[in-house]
């Protein structure tokens, strides 16, 4: 007998398992999963660890054993019916002698999706029990699959008062030193890290994960830089033998001596026809350098470029208890001019917490797994 209450505990469980993945289950879906025996104890529990190893549920199942017959496996993302890097989870399934199998979210992958419909094929109770947990965790994975386009997240550090640096440009610091080492580590769990030219010249970032434990990740560095103005001196470009670097400008800048320069030097040149196709260069990125996820550190030029195309999935904003009282200071984001406010743009925040003196709120744009 199906115990609704129960089975969304144990998905949330599965959920929080799959998170432990991130930066090292993509491009492939972070999936949790868990096995109970037929009292209902907890018997296997298992997540996909890295892309191009054994899924969730079969580690589930082989932590569980013999117990996993006749009992229930409850996993976040509906099990793989195909072979791919690895055997059907379904086979596996079945061969334990699972009885009932629960899933968060339906797989929009065409070649991976039919598990449900064969494991009932089979005589297994199948429940579909969609969650926010499971949504949370899986909206990336259905995005790309059915846009073509990484999940973006847009990260900016700012005062009380909304501002992301002084008048003059300063910036360092408005977050804490904490705050600054969380950064570093989701630089280290993304496939790539997106700047505007804005910031290459104010700045001079490297974007790599330096302040943190066991990178799981180096990820690649993407600059949106129209005219082509980015310096060869500059620290992006002296390691760009080492670390793949993309700039994005236009065609008749990607022509010039200095993208010759540049390419000379291992910078990876590639143009878009206007400013309102970031989407097109960004799919092309996502589909040749296995891009999933990409961190955007900029100032409000790109942000606002992004938001107006909306291609922002989700927002990771550090709040620090400083106030500039300054209007002409910089805020997140430039380029919209709203004259109601039911014309923002509005998010759904997801998490609100304190880290040393500053706030990290997490926030995602409504539909953005649709």
């Amino acid at each position: 007998m199906s115990d609704p209450a129960n089975d969304i505990l144990h998905l949330e469980h599965a959920a929080r398992i799959a998170l432990r993945a991130h930066g090292q289950a993509e491009p492939n879906p972070m999936v949790g999963c868990v096995v109970l025996d037929q009292s209902g104890t907890l018997v296997g529990e298992g997540r996909t660890a890295r892309c191009g190893g054994p899924h969730a549920e079969r580690i589930a199942l082989a932590r569980a054993g013999a117990a996993a017959r006749g009992g229930t496996l409850l996993t976040t993302l509906e099990p793989c019916s195909h072979h791919g890097r690895t055997p059907p989870c379904t086979d596996a399934i079945l061969e334990a002698g699972i009885s009932r199998m629960v899933y968060g979210t339906a797989d929009p992958n065409p070649e991976a999706s039919g598990g449900a419909a064969l494991l009932m094929e089979k005589g297994v109770a199948v429940d579909h029990l969609p969650i926010r947990a499971t949504d949370l965790l899986n909206e990336p994975h259905v995005h790309r699959v059915r846009t073509g386009l990484p999940w973006i997240v847009a990260k900016w550090a700012q005062t009380i008062d909304g501002r992301i640096a002084t008048a003059k440009g300063d910036s360092r610091w408005i977050s804490s030193a904490r705050s600054r080492r969380l950064v570093h580590r989701e630089r280290g769990r993304v496939d790539a890290v997106m700047t505007g030219i804005g910031t290459v010249l104010a700045d001079d970032p490297r974007l790599t994960p330096r302040d943190a434990r066991s990178p799981r990740r180096t990820p690649d560095r993407i600059v949106v830089d129209d005219e082509l103005r980015t310096p060869i001196d500059c620290r992006l470009v002296s390691t760009a033998a080492e670390t793949p670097t993309t700039i994005i400008c236009r065609p008749d800048a990607e022509r010039g001596d200095h993208a010759t320069r540049l390419r000379a030097l291992g910078v990876s040149i590639r143009s878009s026809a206007s400013d309102e196709d970031l989407g097109d260069t960004l799919r092309s990125l996502a589909t040749e350098r296995n891009h999933a996820t990409v961190l955007v550190e900029s100032g409000g030029g790109l942000l606002g470029r992004l938001f107006r195309q909306d291609l922002v999935n989700d927002a990771l904003v550090f709040i620090a208890p400083k106030m500039l009282g300054d209007q002409e200071a910089p805020g997140s984001m430039r380029g919209r001019a709203p004259e109601r406010i039911a014309d923002c743009i509005t998010f759904e925040p997801i998490s609100i917490l304190p880290r040393q003196d500053d706030v990290v709120a997490w926030y995602r744009m409504p539909g953005s797994g649709t």
